[in-house]
């Protein structure tokens, strides 16, 4: 349920409706809005009848939230979301570009592939700092060193810095030198790890994780925003499909779903997606398309000596000549990429 306020409505008023939630042994979660604010009731399995806040002054309506995901839901605010950091935006008008590398190696190779990233247009630099790996035997990251570097070679170049965390240890890791922590698709349904990147100030980049429902994939939002954070970037990245000839499905058809279910922001991952550097462009523009807020695509001065997914990563040129195509495009679609 979500109680809707008068634009009339003074503080009290408010702390009245949350005192009302309270007593009933529930949980109340404010949802600033421009004119008025909106209170959520979350906790709840069975029906509340509406005759409890009815009667409570400046409540100016009071309205059944049908999703099992209320926070990010239409329902509960039906303006979309814009994530801002250091004076960028993810969301609304504008079209966001993270690119870097998939793992962080060394301080020469951040240096330069953050140069490369600013020269391409992007303005946020994406590095693994941990690798969760299907074998334990590839490079499982720098950790702590990594998160460093990263950070060095974005204050350097004035990029947001976005990074994988994994558990409350490299979330400690990461929380005095990343702009947005990352929550990677083999964690979406890490419920501690979304409680803990959920207390904290950074944004939160939430990956869809490869076999994940469209629900299951808001719910995990819905754990981050519950948990206080409402900062969230989801990321479609592909899922598991019988196709053969990728690495993974990119699941187009999600995005414009999520804009219509969601306030949050979506951007794709095409470089996860197809797993091939040639089908990197060709998914960014249907990313951009179908209503994404951005994309996040993998880069490497030199994809055959990468310790990590060199087979997905554009090259610097590359890079640039993506950003130009959909700067051109991107007023097609109602989108600014600057």
């Amino acid at each position: 349920m979500l109680i809707v306020m008068d634009p009339s409505a003074a503080e009290e008023d408010v702390v009245k409706v949350e005192e009302a939630i309270a007593a009933l042994g529930l949980e109340s979660h404010r949802i600033p809005g421009g004119l008025r604010t909106a209170v959520a009731i979350i906790g709840n399995v069975d029906p509340i009848p509406k005759e409890v806040f009815e009667g409570l002054p400046r409540v100016a309506e009071i309205i059944a939230v049908t999703r099992p995901y209320k926070l990010v839901s239409r329902e509960a605010k039906t303006a979309d979301t814009v994530v801002e950091v250091k004076g960028e935006q993810i969301g609304g008008s504008r079209f966001g570009f993270i690119a870097g590398p998939c793992a962080v190696e060394n301080r020469e190779q951040m240096m330069k592939t953050a140069e490369g990233v600013k020269a391409a247009g992007a303005t946020f630099l994406r590095g693994g700092a941990v690798k969760p790996r299907t074998s334990p035997y590839t490079f499982q990251g720098l950790g702590e060193e990594g998160y460093r570097l990263l950070a060095e070679a974005g204050a350097e170049y004035g990029l947001i810095t976005v990074s994988e965390v994994v558990d409350a240890e490299t979330a400690a890791m990461a929380r005095d030198h990343i702009d947005i922590v990352q929550v990677g698709s083999r964690n979406m349904q890490s419920f501690s790890l979304l409680k803990i990147v959920g207390g904290m100030k950074q944004p939160v980049l939430l990956k869809r994780a490869a076999s994940a429902t469209l629900k299951e994939f808001l719910m995990a939002a819905e754990y981050v925003l519950a948990a206080g954070n409402p900062n969230v970037i989801l990321c479609e990245r592909g899922i598991r499909t019988f196709s053969d000839f990728q690495r993974n499905t990119f699941d187009v058809s999600v995005i414009p779903e999520i804009k219509k279910r969601c306030h949050l922001p979506i951007i794709g991952d095409p470089s996860h997606a197809a797993g091939k550097r040639a089908m990197i462009k060709p998914l960014a523009r249907a990313a951009l398309a179908a209503g994404a807020d951005g994309i996040m695509v993998e880069m490497h001065f030199n994809p055959r000596q990468a310790l990590s997914d060199g087979c997905q990563s554009l090259y610097p040129q590359e890079l640039k000549d993506l950003f130009d195509e959909l700067k051109r495009l991107a007023p097609f679609f109602d989108k600014k990429v600057d």
